[in-house]
């Protein structure tokens, strides 16, 4: 039996971004726990094969087509998850992308491509599910940051932008919304291997390098993130909001090679 602290049965969760890496995770996660899953990408159709694994673990699922990117997308896309589960409970803002580049070289098209994904995508789902969420006086909203949400790191300034931007957005609408018995909270992975980032896992001095700040020594797996997620979503943390929950080994700490 599921502690009723944790149990999400009954609970309606958006995953935003569910088409491969951390965002299937939440997904599962949130599923083990008891919610049933609408799930989005830009290509509905390559949410197929995740869908069924959802409906194997006795959830429902519900796949859509969603831009972030696009103010009428968004909406359509929330429109027709609330068409489908009458409801949505919980939302997990996942989406998102990144460019690597020396700070000198990000053009103005890729600040935007991360800006508009990332931060101005974020905020608008949010607001979309949220406007249900505050006439039935519930709804948990988990923002999706990164450590780089309060550290910098070379090469990820657009990105590290838009994370410290989800930091602050998670502040101000948690004081927004709170009245309404709206929660919302930003979980910040630290360093896990993704699709995304996978290139930079295959180098071996940059494994060593990061490792060496990590407190326990390891990057993320990506159920390390399992019961945050849940956590979140739940009763569990129903007196939690505005805050930024950093899942990252402790690198956050500013940790470097011991000395004694």
């Amino acid at each position: 039996m599921i502690d009723p602290l944790f149990d999400l049965s009954g609970r309606v969760a958006l995953v935003t971004g569910t088409s491969r890496g951390l965002g299937q995770y939440f997904a599962r996660a949130l599923a083990r726990a008891g919610a049933d899953i609408a799930m989005t990408s830009r290509d509905k159709q390559s949410l197929s094969a995740f869908a069924g694994e959802i409906r194997a673990l006795g959830r429902r699922s519900f796949s859509v087509g969603l831009d972030v990117r696009d103010y009428d997308s968004i909406q359509n896309a929330v429109a027709a998850i609330e068409e489908h589960f009458g409801h949505i409970d919980i939302l997990v803002n996942n989406a998102g992308c990144n460019v690597r580049k020396p700070a000198a070289e990000v053009t103005w098209e890729d600040w935007n491509m991360v800006l508009d994904t990332n931060l101005r995508g974020s905020f608008f789902v949010a607001q979309a599910v949220a406007r249900g969420m505050m006439q039935r006086g519930y709804g948990r909203i988990i923002n999706i940051g990164s450590v780089t949400s309060v550290a910098g790191y070379a090469g990820l300034g657009p990105y590290g932008a838009s994370r410290g931007g989800i930091k602050q957005l998670t502040m101000s609408l948690a004081d927004d919304w709170g009245r309404y018995g709206v929660t919302v909270n930003c979980l910040a992975p630290g360093w896990f291997r993704t699709q995304q980032n996978e290139v930079m896992y295959k180098n071996a001095a940059w494994m060593e390098y990061i490792t060496d700040r990590i407190p326990v020594k390891r990057p993320g797996k990506p159920d390390d993130l399992d019961g945050a997620v849940v956590f979140l979503a739940a009763e569990s943390s129903c007196y939690v909001t505005g805050q930024t929950l950093l899942v990252d080994g402790g690198i956050s700490t500013g940790a470097t090679k011991a000395t004694l």
